[in-house]
């Protein structure tokens, strides 16, 4: 070592937990192995010198781990590391990459790769039977289709530059996850500080704001309108599309509709005319897709052949997706706030007093159809139920009797979505959350991040008895219990699959399964979902008499806010 700090030899993993700190990870989510004992020998080196290290979380399994980076990067906007073992551990991360890439959320994800050398070249060569058989042709292909980037480091000398090009790429727009593999013997390289280049930070570009020109044009589409209609689905990511879509539609009497909600805006417009907008597609003139994947199904809804559609959206081809079959007479690619603040402004200068009074009289027929919908939720939760057959709508109409404007519910109750959205309509936008991949199993790892993020708000998970398998809740569970992340975990219990059976007789309503009563559906009778939660320490109660709903949540609830994690266990209405 040399005498000058500034040529003092360092290993690259050295290089590489510095570099992470730099640009901003706070948290590494390991699921750790042994291509990562340079890393771990680093870890011990860098805390001993009194030098910045990430926070290490250790999670059982990465499916856990790949989620709460997700739900740490949904709450601060700041993407974070995501630590796994060689392509085995990135094989269990895919399912997680896939929800993060479409719910547009950075990630860095970082694997080993099996040693190359066999024989002590090199320090870290391969010493133990999984070296030998972990070194697929083509590691990054298992997670390939859900990233934005891949590349294997080569040397430390680049370790902080790729870094830097990572953390660019991951939170430039449409963000989503990155990929990072480093073999052992890369790791364990010895480098001079002197010959480390120096790099400044690099964030992504600003984001793109909308031609004068398009948005002009749209002005004038609104202007002549008699049924505009505006759809979206993750317009809540950003409060201010939030505030914009409620600014533009007040304005201009525009029935809004969350269509397959991943996070939403806040619902206390007097525009907002819920989730399902199929059955009014086809009367449209004007229809704005702001921020929205999937809209509507083609399959069951058309458009009019005389109506314009604009598509106001970061990433309007769906550049991630082959194919995207939905109208749009004209794409507006920017961001999607400034982009209807813009169309508002466009659309206040050349407004008429007939607009004015047809966009009011637009407006008070929505007051009206809102108070029916509220109405209709009042009268579906009205009905408590049957003992081991809860009314899913009254549970979640007593859940929302208990929550804060600023609680977080991460929803992935599936085929009981639409009660929960129904029945508890925050006022806030981005506070219920759904990951907008297909992945199941996001919603604990997702809620564990965000308690991490904001430990002040009380964070719920919403989970059907099928997804709760996929969530690994033993991982889910012990990193709340090792880390002290309270946050309360609902199941709904209707013992089975409901939306597999609900597929079957969209495609067969007569058919021979709905005859026979066998959809391949049914899940594994009388599982005591609670003892799972107790094994942990975690306060857990199931709760099957209708009667008792009211005083079961409270108590959950209490518990919660008290620090200490909860599972309620519903018998609800059976598939």
């Amino acid at each position: 070592m040399d005498a000058s700090a500034k040529t003092q030899a360092r290993s690259a993993a050295y290089l590489l937990l510095e570099g992470l700190t730099e640009i901003g990870i706070d948290y590494l989510f390991c699921n750790l192995g042994t291509d990562h004992a340079p890393l771990i020998e680093e870890l011990a080196n860098r805390r001993r010198l009194g030098a910045p290290v990430p926070k290490v979380i250790r999670c059982a399994h990465e499916n856990t781990a790949a989620h709460m980076a997700g739900g740490y990067a949904l709450v601060t906007g700041r993407g974070q590391g995501v630590l796994v073992h060689v392509d085995v551990g990135t094989a269990n991360a895919a399912n997680a990459m896939h929800n993060l890439l479409r719910t547009r959320i950075p990630v860095l994800l970082m694997a080993g790769k099996a040693p190359f050398t066999t024989a002590n070249e090199l320090t870290g060569t391969r010493d133990n039977y999984v070296h030998f058989i972990q070194e697929p042709f083509d590691q990054a292909s298992l997670v390939r289709p859900y990233i934005k980037w891949e590349w294997t480091l080569p040397s430390g000398v680049v370790a902080k530059e790729a870094l830097r090009r990572a953390h660019a790429i991951m939170h430039a727009e449409p963000q989503g996850p990155v990929y990072l593999m480093m073999h052992r013997e890369t790791l364990t390289q010895e480098l001079n500080e002197a010959d480390i280049r120096c790099h400044e930070p690099s964030g992504p570009p600003a984001r793109s704001v909308a031609d004068p020109r398009d948005v002009a044009a749209l002005a004038e589409k609104l202007l002549a309108a008699q049924n505009p209609i505006l759809i979206t689905s993750y317009g809540g990511r950003n409060p201010d599309t939030s505030k914009a879509i409620q600014a533009l539609c007040e304005f201009a009497g525009i029935a809004v509709y969350e269509a397959n909600p991943v996070n939403n805006i806040s619902h206390e417009g007097p525009c907002f005319m819920g989730y399902q907008a199929d059955e009014h597609v086809a009367s449209v003139d004007v229809g704005l897709l702001v921020d929205v994947d999937v809209p509507w199904f083609p399959s069951c809804t058309e458009a009019s052949p005389g109506s314009y559609w604009a598509q106001i959206d970061i990433d309007p081809l769906k550049t991630a997706s082959p194919m995207w079959s939905f109208p749009a007479n004209l794409r507006i690619q920017g961001d999607s706030a400034r982009t209807l603040e813009m169309v508002l402004e466009s659309l206040a200068a050349i407004a008429t007093e007939k607009f004015r009074r047809d966009a009011a009289a637009r407006l008070e027929r929505l007051q009206a159809l809102r108070a029916e919908h509220a109405a209709q939720a009042a009268r579906l939760a009205a009905h408590k139920g049957s003992p081991n057959a809860i009314n899913p709508h009254y549970l979640f109409a007593e859940l929302g009797k208990l929550l804060e404007s600023t609680d977080l519910i991460f929803d992935e109750a599936v085929s009981n979505g639409l009660p929960l959205v129904t029945q508890i309509p925050q006022p806030l936008p981005g506070t219920v959350l759904r990951v907008g991949g297909a992945g199941l199993g996001a919603s604990g790892g997702m809620a564990l991040g965000a308690k991490l993020a904001a430990p002040e708000r009380m964070i719920v998970q919403v989970v059907g008895d099928g997804s709760f398998y996929f969530n690994v809740p033993t991982s889910v569970f012990a990193a709340s219990r090792q880390y002290d992340l309270p946050f309360l975990s609902v199941v709904l219990d209707n013992s089975g699959w409901g939306a597999v059976k609900a597929a079957t007789l969209k495609v067969f309503p007569e058919g021979h399964a709905r005859e026979t009563g066998e959809f391949e559906a049914a899940l594994c009778p009388g599982v005591e979902f609670s003892r799972v939660a107790e094994a942990f320490g975690v306060h857990a109660e199931k709760l099957t008499d209708p009667t008792a709903v009211t005083d079961a949540l409270s108590r959950c609830v209490k518990v919660v806010r008290d620090g200490r994690s909860a599972l309620l266990h519903v018998r609800v209405t059976p598939i």
